[in-house]
This record gives C-alpha cells, structure tokens and sequence, in this order.
C-alpha cells in the first residue's frame, strides 16, 4: 500500500472534480429536502443545483476516463469511478482510497 505520494497532475484534476462533484451531490439533495419535505417547498435549490450537478457528473466522466487512461489504472479502478459518480457523495471516500493506495500519484516507470 502506497502512502504519502505526490499527486499527479491529473490526480490532482481527478481529485478536484470528485470534490466538486460531491459537493454538487450534496445541494442537488439539500434542494430536494426543501422542496419534497419543507413547510413551505421551493424548487429554488433543485433549479440551481440540477444543471450544475448534472454537468459535474458529465466532467467527473470524462475525468475519471482521462485520468485512468494518463495513469493506466486497472479496469477495476476505471469501473469503480465511473459506477462511484452514481450514489450520492460516494465520489469522495473513492477518491480518499485512490489516494492512499497510489492510483493518483506521480507513476515511477
């Protein structure tokens, strides 16, 4: 198990945007509380968060593909990220367990 390694460049990228994409995760839910569940429901926080969500995954996608393809992760790993962007927030704890076993730091050839 690798620790502590530098990140790539594009782990770094990779790991920027599965913040941005949970993080979108996360207002897309709170917007959906305050209009499904609140006294008075407003849609303010789904209109907002829907398309920025919606375009996070699309970047999210497309960098999880980039970065498998740059830092010639197995296929287990490239399927795990692109299957992680599904259920709320589970971009971070993947990203955290991609970083600590090196899948996102500099490669040593």
């Amino acid at each position: 198990m690798k620790t502590s390694a530098p990140l790539s460049p594009m782990g770094r990228v990779f790991a920027i945007v599965a913040l941005f994409e949970a993080f979108t995760w996360a207002g897309l839910l709170v917007g959906m509380y305050f209009k499904y569940h609140a006294g008075e429901p407003t849609t303010l926080g789904v209109r907002i968060f829907g398309p920025v969500h919606g375009l996070a995954f699309m970047v999210y996608v497309v960098v999880s593909v980039l970065t498998a393809l740059r830092q010639r992760w197995p296929w287990w790993a490239t399927l795990l990220a692109l299957l992680a962007a599904i259920p709320p927030l589970v971009t971070l704890p993947l990203e955290w367990w991609f970083k600590r076993i090196g899948l996102l730091s500099v490669r040593s050839n």
